[in-house]
C-alpha cells in the first residue's frame, strides 16, 4: 500500500441482515477500487451489551407501524442489492463460533468467500449458523479445511482476535455492524453509507 492509498477497516458480524447488504456492496466497492480493505470480524452482541442496549428493547417491543416499514425497507434493499434475505427461525443467532471461524478464514486469505457463505446460509437458506455442522458446511463451500475450521472454534488465538476486534470498535465509538473507518478515525455506520464511503475514497485527499 502506498502513502496515497487510504486505509479502510470494515467491522462486521454475519448475524445482521443490514451487514449482509453492506458486506456485498463494500466487497463490490473494494473490487472496483483495486485495493484491499481490512475486514475485521466482531461480535455485535458484545457491542450492543456495551454501548447500544436499546436494540434489545426495540426487538422486544417493536412498534407495528415502524416494524412494517422496516420489513418493506429490508425487502427493497434486498432486491436492489440482489441478495435473498428471509426470516431465519433462529433470530438473533449466537454468532460467536461463526465469527471466530471468520478470524481463522482471514488468516488463510479466505475471509470474504467464507463470510459470504455464512450470510447466504443464514439469511438466504435460513440455516442456524450457530451450529458447528453449518459452519463447517460453509467452510467447505469456501474451500477451507473443515478439520482446521473446527479446531479454530476453540483456539485461543481466534477467541482473542474476535474479542480484541469487538473491543477496538467499542473504544473507537462504534455501536453496531457494519462499521467502516477510513484512515483511522473517519467512521461510517450502516449499509446506506456506501455512496459517502465511495465518494471519500475516490477523492485525492481521502
Amino acid at each position: 500500500m502506498d502513502m496515497k492509498t487510504p486505509k479502510v477497516e470494515v467491522f462486521f458480524d454475519c448475524s445482521s441482515p443490514w451487514t449482509y447488504l453492506g458486506f456485498v456492496r463494500l466487497g463490490q466497492l473494494e473490487d472496483q477500487l483495486s485495493f484491499d480493505f481490512d475486514w475485521k470480524p466482531i461480535l455485535v452482541g458484545g457491542v450492543f451489551n456495551a454501548v447500544n442496549e436499546s436494540v434489545y428493547q426495540a426487538r422486544a417491543n417493536p412498534h407495528p407501524i415502524k416494524q412494517a416499514y422496516y420489513m418493506k425497507d429490508l425487502a427493497d434493499w434486498s432486491r436492489f442489492v440482489g441478495v435473498k434475505i428471509g426470516n431465519p427461525p433462529v433470530f438473533p443467532v449466537r454468532s460467536v463460533d461463526a465469527m471466530r471461524a471468520c478470524c481463522f478464514a482471514k488468516s488463510k486469505g479466505a475471509l470474504k468467500p467464507f463470510a459470504l457463505a455464512l450470510f447466504e446460509s443464514y439469511w438466504g437458506d435460513l440455516n442456524d449458523i450457530s451450529k458447528t455442522e453449518e459452519i463447517l458446511a460453509c467452510a467447505k463451500r469456501a474451500g477451507l479445511s473443515e478439520t482446521n475450521v473446527k479446531d479454530a472454534l476453540s483456539d485461543d488465538i481466534y477467541k482473542a482476535e474476535l474479542k480484541s476486534n469487538t473491543q477496538n470498535l467499542i473504544d473507537r465509538g462504534g455501536f453496531g455492524s457494519p462499521t467502516v473507518f477510513i484512515n483511522g478515525d473517519d467512521m461510517y455506520f450502516g449499509n446506506d453509507r456506501m455512496e459517502l464511503i465511495a465518494a471519500k475514497l475516490v477523492r485525492s485527499d481521502a
